[in-house]
C-alpha cells in the first residue's frame, strides 16, 4: 500500500520483487504515467484490495534525483493553487478548492474540490490545459474528503483516523451511537468535517452483542429480591439497574441473575413516580 499527498492511499502490486520497505519512496504506475509515494504496508493484504493491485504495480525505489523532483512538484503545486482560485473567481463558479496534486511525471494535475451542489467547470478545464499544457483533472469530494485532505487532531487527541489508517470511508450512523448509549450531542459526535464520527463504527458490533445479551430497558425482570423493571443498562459490566416493587431505589444485577421475556418491554407503573438512584 502506498500513501500519496493529502493521505490518499492505493494498493499496487510488487511483481517486480523490488526490495521495498515501509517508510521508503517507491515509484508506481499511474494513470498514463508514474507517481511516486511512501510505502505503509506491505503484506498480502485483503481479497478486495487485488482487484485494483493486480492493475498497477511498483516499478522502482525513489533515488535522490526523485525525491529531489517530488520536493519541486509540491512547491510548483501552491503556484498552480493560486492560479486556479483566479480562474475560479473569474468565472464565478460556486466551488471551493481544497487542493492541488501533480503527478509525479508532470502529465497530470488533479484539482480537489468541495461544492454544495454539481458544478458545470468544462471551461474551467479548458483554461487550466491551456495554461499547464497537460491533462487537468477536477474532482469533487466531500467533507469527510476535505478533513482528511487537511488532516489535524481529533478530540481524542490523536491524528485524525482517516487521515491516519481509514483506508476507505464507512456509513456512520446515529443509531450506532444509540447502541453504545452514547449522548445524542451533535456536539460531541460529529468531527471536525461535520459529520458522525468515524470512531463511532469500531465498538458498534461489540456493544451490538452485548446487547444481545441483556434485556431492554422496561423489560419486565425477576430478580433475587423480586419483580421489577429494567430502567438502565451497563453493556460493559453486563449488569442492569433494576426499579424492584417495594425498594426505594434502583438494584443492581448481573445479567446472569436475571429472568425475563424478550418479547415484554411495557415499563411497570408511572415513570414519573420512579425512585431516584
Amino acid at each position: 500500500m502506498v500513501q500519496f499527498k493529502g493521505h490518499r492511499k492505493a494498493y499496487y502490486h510488487n511483481r517486480r520483487q523490488v526490495p521495498v520497505k515501509v517508510g521508503l519512496y517507491c515509484m508506481v504506475e499511474a494513470d498514463r504515467g508514474q507517481d511516486m509515494g511512501r510505502v505503509v504496508y506491505i503484506g498480502p493484504g485483503r481479497r478486495e484490495w487485488w482487484a485494483f493491485a493486480q492493475d498497477q504495480g511498483v516499478l522502482d525505489i525513489a533515488g535522490e534525483q526523485d525525491l529531489a523532483r517530488l520536493h519541486e512538484n509540491r512547491g510548483d503545486e501552491w503556484e498552480f493553487y493560486d492560479i486556479c482560485r483566479e480562474k475560479i473567481q473569474a468565472r464565478r463558479l460556486n466551488m471551493d478548492l481544497v487542493a492541488v496534486e501533480r503527478q509525479f511525471d508532470h502529465k497530470k494535475i488533479t484539482f480537489y474540490f468541495t461544492a454544495e451542489n454539481r458544478v458545470d467547470f468544462r471551461e474551467l478545464v479548458r483554461d487550466l490545459a491551456g495554461v499547464f499544457c497537460t491533462r487537468i483533472e477536477l474532482r469533487q469530494i466531500g467533507v469527510r474528503d476535505e478533513a482528511r485532505f487537511k488532516g489535524g487532531m481529533g478530540i481524542c487527541g490523536r491524528e485524525f483516523c482517516c487521515s491516519g489508517f481509514l483506508h476507505k470511508f464507512v456509513p456512520v450512523t446515529l443509531k450506532m451511537a444509540k447502541v453504545q448509549q452514547l449522548p445524542l450531542n451533535p456536539a460531541k459526535l460529529s468531527g471536525p468535517c461535520g459529520r458522525l464520527r468515524c470512531c463511532l463504527n469500531y465498538e458498534e458490533k461489540l456493544y451490538g452483542e452485548l446487547r444481545r445479551n441483556l434485556p431492554k430497558v422496561g423489560a419486565h425482570v425477576t430478580t433475587p429480591a423480586g419483580a421489577g423493571v429494567v430502567r438502565k443498562l451497563d453493556l460493559l459490566r453486563e449488569s442492569c439497574l433494576v426499579e424492584v416493587q417495594g425498594e426505594d431505589r434502583y438494584l443492581e444485577f448481573p445479567a446472569g441473575q436475571l429472568h425475563w421475556d424478550g418479547h415484554n418491554s411495557l415499563p411497570l407503573g408511572n415513570p414519573s413516580s420512579r425512585p431516584r438512584r
